[in-house]
């Protein structure tokens, strides 16, 4: 690991205990500072409303942490719309923003879109789909940038298991006897490596494609989208470049439990995180966007073609209809 990085560990990695939400509001209050936390959703009545319900209650009503909570519906065929909002979210389905522009399937590209929707100094993104959810999620990741204004981009750091810990367990500790980080299978396979080859200033991220993060808006709305899965990497790249490493940090908020992928959707995951580096890598001739997959039939084996995600989406304040929104 590079020096720098090293360095930068014990300088920007912290635990959510080291910031409590008296000193968040303390630190929000003395610069009027507001907040908003964006719910990236399809299909997930599941578990959206009570993400929702949790934030509501710990960081709206007991404290004012969140100014503006935003569940983004990318095109739910179930009732993800209506438990978010009876959960008390503000409810936007994705096609209705910006509709001048047909919308790209994606969860890059729901996020992008959700700039033209809130109106926070600070963007929080919180995945729809985590279950046993704590409010520390939102609190951890937002508050070094509520203290710290040399701050810009914070990631949430933590434990994936691939089986549901026992209850009471804290951070770490999964219950499955020591397989606690055995969930980010991409993260391992692809995105870390590519990382540490080719962006080794971020070797020293826990999740780099973890879907909870928090950045300023004067930073979002300089850096492009990729539409799809790769969003999460190129969203990280992207800040090293704009805002330096030390603008960079993560929080440890403990335990993460979520809905797994099966295979073939990891694949293509993997597929679009690793077109999303080639194209920072080069920006130039971009590699085969198609991935094909095998799934066995009653003849064998059948060939499956997939489109890898190739769009991104430009910096939000190159788009008239969100310049014109912030002046107004």
């Amino acid at each position: 690991m590079l020096e720098e990085v090293e360095h930068w560990l014990t300088r920007r990695s912290w635990s959510v205990a080291d910031r409590p939400l008296d000193r968040l509001m303390v630190a929000k209050a003395a610069r009027g500072t507001t907040v908003s936390v964006v719910l990236p959703a399809l299909n997930e009545e599941e578990t959206v409303g009570e993400i929702v319900s949790v934030i509501r209650r710990e960081l709206m009503e007991r404290v004012r942490l969140v100014d503006e909570l935003v569940v983004v519906d990318s095109g739910s065929t179930d009732r993800t719309a209506a438990v978010a909002a009876a959960a008390g979210a503000r409810v936007e389905h994705r096609d209705a923003i910006l509709p001048r522009l047909p919308a790209l399937p994606g969860k890059g590209e729901v996020l992008w879109r959700s700039l033209l929707v809130t109106s926070g100094d600070i963007v929080c993104f919180v995945d729809a789909d985590l279950r046993r959810f704590s409010a520390d999620f939102v609190s951890g990741i937002v508050g070094p940038l509520l203290t710290d204004q040399d701050l810009q981009f914070v990631k949430a750091m933590y434990d994936r298991p691939l089986h549901q810990p026992a209850a009471g367990r804290g951070p770490g500790q999964s219950g499955q006897g020591g397989q606690g980080g055995q969930g980010g299978r991409v993260t391992e396979l692809v995105a870390r490596p590519l990382l540490n080859l080719h962006w080794p200033r971020l070797a020293g991220f826990v999740q780099p494609l973890g879907g909870e993060y928090a950045a300023r808006r004067s930073l979002l709305e300089r850096l492009p989208f990729p539409v799809g899965y790769g969003v999460e990497l190129g969203l990280l790249v992207d800040a090293l470049h704009t805002a330096g490493l030390d603008a960079l940090g993560q929080v440890d908020v403990g335990v993460r439990i979520h809905r797994h992928q099966d295979e073939r959707a990891l694949g293509r995951m993997a597929a679009a995180i690793y077109r999303t580096a080639q194209l920072r890598l080069s920006r130039a001739h971009l590699v085969r966007p198609e991935l094909t997959q095998f799934e066995r039939g009653e003849n064998g084996f059948v060939p499956r073609t997939h489109a890898v995600d190739t769009e991104e989406r430009p910096p939000v304040r190159e788009i008239a209809e969100y310049t014109a929104g912030r002046a107004a």
